[in-house]
């Protein structure tokens, strides 16, 4: 969508230019698309740009995935919501199959990749914890291996679109790159003091006004580390931030599920989950005392976001002009391919997680409705190539069939 917008109709960026700044999205920590959308606002129209486009592009999403989380958590109970969210969770399911098999596809085209992912699946669901590790790993790997290897590693992780031209763009592929985007050792000082400032005047503050062992300030500390490693998108990192939420108490596994639904259907990006875990965890353990559910949820929910895109504003706006330094080179080849074959280990470990907790409910018999919904699901995802919502609102309407006919039937 971001391609067709800015690419395509608005003839803002260059087709290459796009390529160049999505790749190399991909190799930086962080969600994807809120990093590509302040690059294009950061180069088109420095910081200012940059902030601009890269805030507009959260912000709706938070008030709506608050909004949304409030009403689960004060009417998710109920009969007819408790139907709708025991469909939509198979669904759920074939729509992270769906991401694997997409991913993979593109990711796994060497029996050494398929290795590689194999053994990030293995190592995720023994434990989410070991997540940096596995991306470490596959680092090395993909380092050590374009150099024994090449025909193996450096095939590169890149998105491929449409190409050809459609006219001439404001930065077309020969546009010189503007001077707030060349390299200055004064502009790279005064981002990395301001990002430094903006991180630890929050935490600081919550440090010294709730203690360091307050949940706010380990939510901080946590989601700070996770925006660090969120290689390959957010479904990539969503087993790390399940294990964590739910070690810490501030989700459950049946909630992480109905979160990812939510975020799933919520307009916007969706590492957007995470801040359904920061209200969910705010609301339920009430941080700001007795009675202060709600606002503890919100200020929750604004930490967690806070703490999660603010290293993505840093990467782009300190790490911008080496980028476009490097336009006319393939750097990081080789770690991006094997990055990309650990992601597509990983976010299978997620469905496996997830598949766990809604196929094999404890104490109960198997769930074979959520397996038929899910296969369903995923057939028309996979091989008639229905939409993520059309899919999502099909299992709805089941879910919203049955609950009325519990409800009602009797």
């Amino acid at each position: 969508m971001v391609h067709e917008e800015i690419v395509v109709k608005r003839r803002w960026i260059s087709e290459k230019r796009f390529l160049h700044a999505l790749n190399y999205c991909m190799v930086l920590p962080g969600p994807e698309a809120q990093q590509l959308v302040t690059y294009i606002g950061w180069l088109m129209h420095g910081v200012r740009g940059g902030v601009i486009a890269g805030t507009l592009f959260v912000l709706p999403s938070l008030v709506i995935v608050v909004a949304l989380t409030w009403m689960y958590l004060a009417f998710g109970e109920t009969e007819i919501a408790t139907a709708i969210f025991a469909a939509i969770k198979p669904v759920v399911i074939a729509i992270i199959a769906q991401a694997v098999f997409r991913i993979g596809s593109r990711s796994l085209t060497h029996p050494a990749l398929w290795v590689i992912a194999a053994l990030s699946t293995t190592a995720m669901v023994l434990s989410g914890a070991v997540f940096p590790v596995i991306l470490a790993v596959a680092v090395v790997i993909g380092i050590v291996g374009s150099h024994f290897a090449p025909e193996v590693f450096q095939a590169g992780g890149g998105h491929a679109l449409t190409a050809g031209s459609v006219g001439p763009a404001v930065i077309d592929d020969e546009t010189e790159t503007p001077p707030h985007a060349r390299i200055t050792r004064w502009r790279l000082v005064r981002t990395v003091a301001v990002c430094l400032v903006a991180w630890l005047l929050p935490v600081g503050f919550l440090w010294l006004s709730f203690g360091p062992d307050d949940p706010l300030v380990e939510m901080a500390l946590f989601f700070s580390g996770a925006a660090l490693l969120t290689f390959g998108g957010a479904y990539a990192v969503l087993p790390y931030v399940f294990h964590g939420a739910v070690s810490a108490g501030w989700a459950t596994p049946t909630q992480m599920v109905d979160g990812l639904a939510l975020g799933e259907t919520t307009p916007g990006p969706l590492i957007m989950f995470v801040s359904f875990v920061g209200f969910v965890g705010g609301f339920t353990g009430e941080f700001l005392g007795a009675g202060s559910s709600w606002a503890s949820g919100i200020l929750a929910a604004l930490v967690v976001t806070w703490f999660t895109f603010l290293p993505s504003f840093f990467f782009i706006l300190a790490g911008g002009p080496y980028v476009e330094a490097t336009r006319h080179r393939l750097a990081f080849a080789g770690p991006l391919t094997a990055i990309n074959a650990a992601v597509v280990g990983v976010v299978a470990s997620l469905a496996l997680i997830f598949a766990h907790n809604v196929f094999l409910p404890t104490n109960q018999p198997v769930n074979v409705g959520g397996v038929a919904i899910s296969a369903i699901a995923a057939i028309a995802l996979i091989r008639f190539r229905r939409t993520v919502i059309e899919v999502i609102l099909w299992g709805a309407s089941i879910g919203l069939i049955l609950g009325l006919f519990a409800t009602f039937g009797t």
